[in-house]
């Protein structure tokens, strides 16, 4: 009840003013930095690690940021996902190279973890008449997840997949020039990952970029959103002409070498909160 009661509260938070949307996710992150101590020790780790040269008072700042950067997506989803399409058009700015994806060819799409990563699907799957797809990761809670769910299913021929539905499907959905918005860049335990170095520690990754795109026979294109004072720019890059190779575990780490220069144009906005190292190589320490 106290789910369900807490979506329609969400929904009617996206008519107001965005700079009003804002002001309240701001707050809410602040809140949050201060009371969630344990995922605050998540960010502030996972910085410590990546950005060593930094002060703690430094840190400390940008730790701040992304908690703000996280609460004001995750408010923001209140108009993306149930205001008119109009509205979305008038605060999301799809950019780049958008033609190129109108190809009839088997496309992987990299989306990193970035705050705004449902405004990327949303803005493709709004405004391109082709079929998407992506993998869809069930929420804890029934009530959020169905409507995380409906959320990504609003708009244009899309299809998720579970995690237990496997490769096969996916492929041949590739196979059959239906685009997969793919977000690799998280740690699903080692039994799916391979070490590679992600700012200089070794890092739990899948290497599912490179299978994926050798499988399909794809091209990858990176998707990356920014959130801005006027809503969000989603940026459709070139194509990676060097991608994939034969060597799945070397595509994986260019894929987090890449992924660094991504970061480093916006770290606030990446996801932080997420125990990036929490699968270790075996004998080396706990890092959280």
């Amino acid at each position: 009840m106290g789910s369900h009661m807490g979506l329609w509260l969400l929904r009617g938070l996206g008519y107001l003013p965005l700079p009003f949307l804002r002001a309240l996710g701001a707050g809410l992150g602040l809140l949050l930095f201060v009371l969630v101590a344990e995922r605050r020790h998540v960010v502030l780790t996972n910085l410590r690690i990546c950005f060593p040269a930094l002060s703690p008072r430094a840190r400390a700042e940008l730790a701040r940021q992304s908690f703000v950067h996280f609460a004001q997506a995750w408010l923001d989803r209140s108009w993306l996902w149930h205001r008119a399409p109009a509205c979305i058009r008038s605060r999301v700015a799809l950019t780049g190279e958008v033609a190129d994806l109108l190809q009839a060819q088997p496309t992987v799409l990299f989306a990193p973890h970035f705050v705004g990563l449902d405004v990327g699907w949303t803005a493709l799957t709004l405004n391109l008449p082709l079929h998407f797809t992506t993998i869809f990761t069930p929420q804890s809670n029934a009530a959020v997840d169905a409507w995380v769910a409906q959320g990504r299913q609003r708009f244009g021929d899309v299809r998720l997949f579970s995690r237990e539905d496997g490769v096969k499907p996916i492929v041949s959905a590739l196979r059959h020039d239906a685009l997969l918005y793919l977000l690799p860049d998280m740690n699903f335990g080692a039994n799916e990952s391979i070490f590679v170095p992600f700012y200089g520690e070794l890092a739990a990754t899948v290497p599912s970029l490179s299978r994926f795109a050798k499988l399909g026979r794809a091209r990858v294109v990176p998707v990356i959103t920014r959130m801005t004072a006027s809503g969000y720019e989603v940026v459709v890059h070139p194509a990676w002409t060097d991608f994939p190779t034969d060597d799945a575990q070397a595509d994986t780490a260019t894929m987090n070498r890449r992924l660094q220069d991504m970061i480093e144009t916006m770290p606030a906005q990446y996801f932080w909160v997420h125990k990036r190292f929490k699968t270790r190589p075996e004998g080396a320490p706990e890092l959280y």
